[in-house]
C-alpha cells in the first residue's frame, strides 16, 4: 500500500497547474493519454484493466478521454491496476494548448 503524501502531491499539482494557467479540460485530456499510454505500454487492454479495478470498461474509456475528472480513490486504483506508483501515473508534462495564430 502507498502511503506517501499522495494529498500532499496532489496538492503541489494543482497549485502548479493553477499558477501555470492549464484549463481543467486540457488536463484532465493530457492525464487521460497519459494513462492510456502507461496501459499500452504494458499491453493491458481497457477491459483487463476495468476488469481488475472492478470499473467498468466505459468508464474507463472516458477517463482516458479526458472526460471524467477521477477522484483520488480512482487514481489510487489504477496505480494498484497498472502496478505504477501513484507519482508516476500523475506525474506527466502538461502541455498548454498553443492559440491559433501564435
Amino acid at each position: 500500500m502507498q502511503r506517501i503524501g499522495f494529498s500532499h502531491l496532489l496538492y503541489k499539482a494543482t497549485i502548479s497547474l493553477l499558477q501555470m494557467g492549464v484549463p481543467k479540460n486540457i488536463f484532465l485530456k493530457q492525464l487521460g493519454e497519459h494513462i492510456r499510454d502507461v496501459r499500452l505500454k504494458k499491453n493491458i487492454t481497457q477491459f483487463d484493466l476495468a476488469s481488475t479495478i472492478n470499473k467498468d470498461r466505459q468508464s474507463l474509456q472516458r477517463l482516458e478521454s479526458g472526460n471524467i475528472n477521477p477522484s483520488i480513490y480512482y487514481l489510487y486504483e489504477l496505480s494498484e491496476g497498472l502496478e505504477i506508483s501513484i507519482e508516476q501515473l500523475v506525474r506527466f508534462k502538461i502541455e498548454k494548448k498553443k492559440k491559433k495564430g501564435k
